[in-house]
């Protein structure tokens, strides 16, 4: 037996097609139920609990009790950047859903990566701060700069909170649609919250979504200028 990571079970455990549709529903980074994964899949809900059980002993989920309610989220951002990059891997091979809906280009435009800003303006934020030198990567690691900081902190992110969290504070994520990387960590994280807090962004809850109102359209492209 060969030794070192099994990547087949973590493989079998996204491959099935209910699965990955689940998987694929708590991108959006909102806890669903089981009835609502369920849907998601086009599943029972007695075969979606199935399925949950194994996910989650594959340590893919993170299950949670709340009143008369399971609800079932993604277990980290790790998981978050691999079904990422298998949706870039499947794009960039052809293989795509048959079915597109009026959604299919907001997605490509702005979306949530279980809590980061995604799409277009997601690499297009990413690209201007590697461009103002905001970011910096050295190797295989994405760095915050001095000027970087700054820029943060006049958005008024709470820098020294991030830092002490146990999150990577700036991690590239491939973006799907627009196989370029976007900014994820709790940074990523930290800057749609805080475009939500401004009202500049909203979440679409029914979808991955987020749609940018004009104020908030304009003084993105302020902030950050495309490259």
């Amino acid at each position: 037996m060969k030794e070192g990571p099994d990547i087949a079970h973590i493989a079998a455990l996204i491959g099935d097609p209910a699965r990955a549709n689940m998987l694929t529903a708590l991108m959006s980074g909102k806890a669903l139920t089981v009835s609502e994964l369920a849907e998601e899949a086009g599943v029972t809900v007695q075969t979606a609990s199935s399925h949950l059980s194994k996910l989650d002993h594959g340590g893919l989920l993170r299950p949670r009790k709340q009143g008369r309610h399971k609800y079932f989220s993604l277990a980290s951002d790790e998981v978050a950047h691999v079904l990422e990059g298998l949706m870039g891997l499947a794009a960039g091979s052809g293989f795509l859903r048959k079915r597109t809906g009026p959604k299919d280009a907001a997605l490509r435009e702005a979306r949530v990566c279980y809590n980061h800003l995604a799409g277009d303006m997601g690499t297009r934020m990413f690209d201007s701060m590697i461009a103002q030198g905001h970011l910096i990567i050295e190797g295989e690691d994405l760095k915050l700069t001095k000027a970087g900081a700054v820029f943060v902190a006049e958005l008024d992110i709470d820098l020294s909170t991030l830092r002490k969290g146990r999150a990577a504070l700036c991690k590239e994520c491939l973006d799907w649609s627009e196989r370029r990387s976007h900014l994820a960590g709790s940074l990523g994280r930290a800057l749609l919250a805080r475009f939500e807090t401004l009202s500049w962004a909203q979440r679409d809850k029914a979808t991955r979504v987020v749609t940018f109102s004009g104020a908030g359209a304009k003084a993105f492209d302020g902030l950050f200028p495309m490259v």
